[in-house]
């Protein structure tokens, strides 16, 4: 043993230095949320999403997926408890910061909010312009984005040009070329065949092998057990998790 003032000795070969685990990624601390008068919509959330997990995220229709993932990304604050992202408590946080953390998340829309006056490269190419990154730096990314989600014969092509299932692929490809920390997707495989939709998973699969942590909203059982990851289900406005560690 060192005395005191000395400098300490150094771990040995029998003792384990102390390890911090890394704070979650996703922190709800009794969440709930309502509109109005009216009764929750959700009721006392209360879990964590570690760094470099993958989810999915099911329940009836109206059962208040999509509130959740808005939730997740910002759009909407709860009734009551507290969301923590990337290990900070968003509601302390001033309106600069919230932005900061945004540009953290990648989102997969129902109604994918594609800029009409841009053509398909272009959509995908948004966020790594908005990035500051040079046409020369992500063209690459890009090219290969399109190509993997079957829109090489689109890239010039307008948003309204495209098929409902074309315009989601294309809104996929746009929140995975960033890279982001964290992916939330709201039924990113509703408007493709089933083959497709089993690439998309490749996709949000190697993300997360990558580092990013993933969940997706689907009413596709089918394709959620075939995954074999850990299902978030919301049920009358309460959250329950199945699988996982």
């Amino acid at each position: 043993m060192s005395r005191t003032g000395d400098i300490p000795d150094p771990i040995s070969d029998n003792e384990t230095a102390p390890f911090e685990a890394p704070p979650p990624i996703v922190r709800f601390s009794g969440v709930g949320l309502r509109y109005g008068r009216s009764s929750e919509t959700l009721s006392d959330l209360n879990f964590d999403l570690a760094p470099g997990s993958f989810h999915f995220l099911a329940g009836p229709s109206g059962a208040g997926k999509t509130t959740l993932l808005r939730l997740m990304q910002l759009d909407l604050k709860p009734t009551r408890g507290l969301i923590g992202l990337f290990g900070e408590d968003v509601a302390r946080m001033p309106r600069s910061q919230l932005q900061h953390l945004r540009r953290r998340i990648g989102v997969v829309l129902h109604d994918r909010r594609l800029l009409a006056h841009l053509d398909a490269f272009e959509n995908v190419a948004l966020p790594l312009r908005l990035a500051g990154r040079k046409p020369a730096d992500y063209t690459p990314d890009v090219e290969e984005l399109l190509a993997w989600v079957g829109l090489t014969h689109r890239t010039r092509s307008l948003p309204e040009a495209m098929s409902s299932g074309e315009q989601q692929r294309l809104a996929i490809a746009r929140a995975v070329v960033g890279r982001p920390e964290l992916l939330l997707a709201d039924e990113p495989t509703g408007d493709v065949d089933q083959e497709m939709a089993v690439r998309i998973l490749r996709l949000f699969v190697e993300l997360n092998r990558l580092g990013a942590t993933v969940v997706v909203a689907s009413h596709d059982e089918d394709l959620i057990a075939g995954s074999g990851k850990p299902v978030m289900r919301i049920h009358d406005g309460q959250l329950t998790i199945e699988g996982g560690p």
